[in-house]
């Protein structure tokens, strides 16, 4: 068989080198979300971590995570290629899972209160996420982009390609919030933990071993600058070394959220100062008032991660300790609760990409979905207001918090696909890629700005338990009154904004909402 007509062959209409991709993501997605299912839990209940500490270094963590892959993805695309930058990722993961399914000795508290953790498990701990963030780093961006390289210009697939990968990841989160989670919490953290690092070394092989179904995508556009040596070794092995090296800096960072805070806002400064400096003095017309409006978006976009992002900290432990989790007679762990968000998205997300364009004339432009996306996801949390209100000296039912993540999820399914595609159609061709660096770094703000909001329902602990449920009940309930408003009334005044910021698009509205 010539390489022609094996390129030819197809799966369900699409290259075959899609679907090695989707489970290479299935699974990656499946070590991620089965991993940060768990922390918030494995730090509190194992290493008796306060609320306070626990959400602010899964902030640290997840603010990294989402800043890095834009380092990664430059490399990528100035260096390595998108094969070689895949495998280096995912072999980072691995290496990463394997360290957090070292568990150590589980922390004590004395009767006066004093807490002895176990120093040289947590700092294992601390440089797993650190190969973590630097994998995900290398992986995350470039697969995306190595799923858009299968396609020609013009491919009318390209669209359902990308639907059916974002499809393996969520398929990857639904059962790692069910695996993991139980594994977890019923057999010990290193099962939970070891599970995702499984999960990722079948990703990283079902990719190795795909290799040619590639045919030659994803390859560096510079090999020969890779060949060069630099201090004796090839640019390709520099890139490589200073990578593991970077984990270093990760592995202090991690443990200081006043680092990754100053590093946010000191790039996010810079950030604006350049697009105003742009704005003004490079563009005129119709691309300045575009970026404009990209910019606002941007803005509201932060808000609104900031307040979805609260499933994997206030939301998880309100599961854990104030929740009752009888579903049907049977009792699901806290953090299973993550996997309706996935499953929704997986019911709901044809049903949405049937509505939109459905409605013709009705269909709303990309500023009041945004506004939409806010109100409903201010809405779930006074879902949960009601559900704490209604409880009365018991706990609450489930089906409250099913219902928060059922409105969380629509909010998600009306901002988040056309986000991406916002950030490339409203850029100036020039600063494309600066303003997708400043959405991850939007992300990535959001991620730690979440865990500071979450420490407002922070409750004080005994062995990892909360002791007054009554007490506990309040703190997530001034949390969630919080969110509830901030959702609603950043909703409301981006609905006001909104003939504002249709105005200044320019038209790419109606690219994006068609």
């Amino acid at each position: 068989m010539t390489n022609d007509s094996f390129n030819k062959e197809e799966f369900f209409g699409h290259p075959k080198a899609l679907f090695i991709l989707f489970f290479t993501e299935m699974w990656e997605r499946f070590s991620f979300y089965g991993m940060k299912a768990l922390l918030i839990f494995y730090l509190t209940k194992y290493h008796l971590f306060s609320d306070t500490s626990g959400n602010l270094l899964i902030g640290s963590y997840a603010a990294l995570v989402y800043a890095v892959p834009v380092l990664g993805g430059f490399i990528a695309d100035r260096y390595l290629g998108f094969r070689k930058a895949i495998v280096f990722g995912g072999i980072m993961l691995v290496l990463g899972h394997v360290g957090m399914a070292y568990e150590g000795n589980a922390a004590t508290e004395s009767i006066t209160g004093e807490i002895t953790r176990d120093e040289t498990a947590l700092q294992i701990f601390y440089f797993s996420l650190s190969l973590i963030i630097v994998g995900v780093g290398f992986l995350k961006a470039n697969i995306s982009s190595l799923v858009g390289e299968l396609y020609e210009t013009g491919d009318k697939r390209r669209d359902s390609g990308f639907t059916l990968f974002y499809m393996g990841i969520n398929l990857g989160s639904f059962m790692a919030t069910l695996i993991c989670v139980w594994l977890g919490e019923t057999y010990g953290w290193s099962y939970g933990f070891g599970a995702a690092g499984v999960g990722m070394f079948f990703g990283l092989l079902t990719f190795i071993s795909g290799r040619k179904l590639l045919m030659g995508k994803g390859e560096s556009n510079n090999a020969s600058l890779l060949e060069k040596k630099s201090f004796g070794l090839k640019n390709e092995w520099l890139i490589y070394i200073g990578s593991v090296l970077s984990t270093l800096l990760f592995w202090q960072m991690v443990q200081n959220h006043n680092a990754v805070s100053w590093a946010l806002k000191i790039a996010g400064g810079i950030s604006f100062i350049y697009i105003v400096y742009y704005a003004v003095t490079k563009l005129d017309g119709k691309a300045r008032h575009q970026l404009i409006a990209l910019t606002i978006l941007i803005v509201f976009t932060i808000v609104f991660w900031a307040l979805f992002e609260q499933a994997y900290t206030s939301m998880n432990l309100f599961a854990d300790r104030i929740l009752d989790r009888t579903i049907f007679g049977y009792e699901i762990s806290a953090g299973q609760f993550l996997s309706f968000n996935a499953l929704f998205i997986i019911l709901l997300a044809p049903v949405f990409a049937w509505i939109w364009p459905n409605l013709g004339k009705y269909n709303p432009n990309t500023a009041v979905k945004f506004a939409l996306a806010l109100a409903l996801v201010g809405l779930g949390f006074g879902a949960l207001v009601m559900g704490i209100n209604l409880s009365g000296t018991g706990k609450v039912a489930a089906i409250w918090l099913i219902l928060a993540y059922l409105l969380h999820t629509c909010g998600e399914l009306s901002l988040s696909p056309v986000g991406l595609s916002a950030v490339t159609k409203l850029s100036p061709a020039k600063i494309v890629g600066f303003m997708m660096g400043v959405w991850f770094l939007a992300t990535a703000s959001s991620e730690f700005i979440a865990s500071i909001l979450a420490n407002i329902a922070s409750v004080d602990t005994s062995n990892g338990t909360a002791p007054d449920l009554n007490l506990a009940k309040q703190s997530y309930l001034v949390l969630f009154e919080y969110l509830f408003y901030t959702g609603l009334g950043f909703g409301l005044l981006l609905l006001l904004l909104s003939p504002v910021i249709k105005k200044l698009m320019h038209g790419v509205d109606k690219e994006l909402n068609n």
